[in-house]
């Protein structure tokens, strides 16, 4: 999830990136439940590097309400439930050939360093540089080191970044698994057609790509004024659905098709039943309208 960590009078990021420490506080405090769906080592000393607030949790123990709260029990198992998810269709593609990874808009993902890549992987980070610079002496001060060849690629998704991936080294003749994990949501629906549209031409036969989309515009009022969006809202400083870009949402799975992919959109309570574990439907449900999005393109006959 990308964005500027840039500070407020409180000393924590706005915007955007605040969302990115929401996510990786959401992800701390899954490493340590005893059935994490997914770990994520380093995502609590992001939080504590960005002067997050003290009542900003990395461990369930310090969620009094456990998975009955709304911001860190309900929507924090959603982040758990959607990194495992992601995780394991990124490894799926690396393991079926594709040896490059993009994370677009990478924000404070670490799976360049806790994930189990076959050999010869390239994963390649793209976001902002200030977002970047502030990772990297995160990962500097812990000692962190990755598994997989890990590129950083300084660019804003908004303008060319595919010059700036080409520049440090990506091949678009080889297959790739792109990720846009958390980025569509905020894209106005120009941006996102664009987005997609130089993806498809970066993508050889074999590649895949997984992201997120919301019809937010679809929600009823008691869905708006759901605990979760409130909580977000009145106890982090986060209005989730100011972030949210409006106006009619391009059919971005339908685009995929009609230019080769095979496309496959899912809810994430079909995943909350096959682990298991994760949110499941409630009434006025703020996760209702989310679907994550799997594509690929088909390899060469």
């Amino acid at each position: 999830m990308t964005g500027l960590l840039t500070r407020d009078g409180g000393g924590v990021s706005v915007g955007v990136g605040r969302t990115a420490l929401l996510v990786a506080a959401a992800r701390a405090v899954e490493t340590h439940r005893p059935d994490a769906l997914a770990r994520d080592p380093l995502a609590g000393h992001f939080v504590r590097a960005a002067a997050a607030p003290g009542d900003w949790p990395v461990h369930p123990d310090q969620v009094p309400g456990g998975d009955a709260d709304p911001l860190w029990g309900r929507l924090g198992r959603y982040f758990g439930l959607r990194t495992r998810v992601l995780d394991d269709h990124l490894l799926h593609s690396a393991r079926a050939g594709a040896r490059q990874v993009v994370l677009l808009g990478a924000g404070l993902d670490s799976r360049a360093f806790r994930l189990d890549w076959p050999p010869g992987c390239t994963v390649h980070e793209v976001d902002t540089e200030r977002v970047l610079t502030f990772k990297q002496t995160v990962l500097d001060a812990v000692g962190a080191h990755p598994v997989a060849e890990r590129r950083t690629v300084a660019a804003d998704l908004r303008g060319d970044w595919a010059a700036a991936l080409t520049a440090a080294g990506f091949d678009p003749t080889v297959p790739t698994a792109w990720l846009a994990e958390g980025l569509l949501l905020y894209l106005p629906p120009d941006a996102e057609r664009r987005l997609l549209a130089r993806l498809d031409g970066l993508s050889a036969p074999g590649s895949t790509l997984a992201y997120e989309v919301k019809e937010v515009d679809a929600e009823s009022p008691a869905i708006r004024s759901s605990p979760v969006y409130a909580a977000a809202r009145d106890r982090l400083g986060i209005d989730l659905l100011a972030l949210f870009a409006t106006g009619a949402r391009p059919d971005s799975a339908a685009g995929l098709r009609t230019r080769g992919w095979r496309v496959a959109v899912r809810s994430p309570y079909q995943f909350s039943a096959l682990h298991g574990r994760g949110p499941r439907p409630e009434p006025d449900d703020a996760l209702a309208a989310n679907r994550w999005v799997f594509a690929e393109r088909p390899g060469a006959s």
